[in-house]
């Protein structure tokens, strides 16, 4: 693989990387905002399961103190592209920012958890439905 291509692939981790970040707040938002209003979409049984998974991924591996398997991955083709761990390219300055920050690790495993306890909070209180055949 050139550095290039390397370069690219990286870049296109941190969008996907971003863009699971910002489905778990998002979504998270969307729940605790949509639940009380009576929103159906928000209790879509497949898009709450996926949340939920996502979130409890998360925190387990904050538990363990694993970075997450995106960033690894990420990290190992910047390493083959040549350039430094988080700079260089424009997407992956501007796009980092957006999600890391330097704090203590337990700072991490706290707000992980808390969350992950926001979505079970919101999986209990707006239950999600699953649509029968005939709602189809």
């Amino acid at each position: 693989m050139t550095p290039a291509v390397a370069a690219l692939l990286a870049d296109a981790i941190l969008a996907l990387h971003v863009g699971v970040v910002a489905f778990v707040v998002l979504f998270t938002l969307a729940i605790v905002v949509g639940g009380p209003l009576g929103w159906r979409w928000v209790r879509a049984f497949a898009l709450r399961a996926t949340h939920l998974a996502l979130m409890l991924v998360i925190a387990l591996q904050a538990w363990l103190g694993r970075l997450c398997p995106l960033t690894t991955w990420e990290q190992s083709l910047r390493n083959r592209a040549g350039q430094a761990t988080y700079g260089d390219s424009f997407i992956q300055y501007w796009l980092s920012r957006l999600i890391f920050f330097e704090a203590p690790w337990w700072v991490f495993v706290f707000a992980y958890s808390a969350f992950a306890g926001l979505v079970a909070l919101c999986w209990w209180r707006w239950p999600p439905v699953r649509r029968r055949a005939q709602d189809r």
